[in-house]
């Protein structure tokens, strides 16, 4: 019996924090309001002030959420670099494909908007973001980076360095593509991104016997 009031407790606080964060997203902090929260929750206003305390602690604890969701995904998506098989040059551009997806979704491109609109009333957010962010990611990208160097496969013998300009390759150009997450990019659009930033890295760090 405890364990299942335990679980319903986490299970109501994550509907509440996703309500949060989709009320945030479409109507801005200032505009949100705790009632239409808790209606987007499917759970009653005093439900929400048990679980999180306030609105400003709501905003926090839903962009920490959705932040950690994003990064779990991230991380998913490099999984198969540590086994790549022969087509390294391929596995590159699946793992490039499916960061860029994730950076592109609907929720990945809120949450960046809502950090611009809002760092300076919770400047504080942008460090909770980044926790969970870009540097996250390319310290988790130069794990396999290092590992291929290692293998000869790749000549990265900074991974982490590697990691950081394989990420600009592939976000870099969706900003302008995609109008800062204001237009829907094709998936079309990902390949050729993915491609050419797999193309760019491997000219500087591939071996030059055998192009990656």
């Amino acid at each position: 019996m405890a364990g299942t009031q335990a679980r319903g407790r986490i299970d109501k606080r994550a509907a509440i924090l996703a309500g949060a964060f989709a009320v945030f997203a479409r109507k801005g902090y200032a505009a949100a309001g705790v009632q239409d929260i808790a209606a987007e929750a499917g759970v009653a206003k005093p439900t929400v002030y048990n679980h999180l305390t306030d609105k400003a602690t709501l905003f926090r604890s839903a962009l920490e959420a959705t932040a950690r969701a994003k990064l779990d995904e991230r991380i998913a998506a490099i999984e198969p670099l540590y086994e790549p098989g022969d087509d390294l040059p391929g596995t590159l551009g699946l793992v490039g494909h499916r960061l860029l997806r994730v950076h592109g979704d609907a929720t990945s491109c809120a949450l960046r908007r809502l950090l611009y609109a809002e760092v300076t009333r919770f400047p504080e957010a942008l460090e909770l973001v980044s926790a969970y962010g870009p540097h996250r990611v390319v310290r988790a990208l130069a794990d396999p980076l290092g590992r291929l160097t290692l293998a000869g496969r790749l000549t990265a013998t900074e991974p982490a360095l590697a990691a950081e300009q394989l990420m600009a390759l592939l976000v870099g150009p969706m900003e302008a593509r995609s109008r800062m997450g204001t237009r829907e990019v094709a998936d079309a659009e990902y390949r050729e991104v993915a491609a050419a930033a797999t193309a760019t890295f491997l000219r500087a760090y591939g071996p030059a016997s055998t192009g990656g």
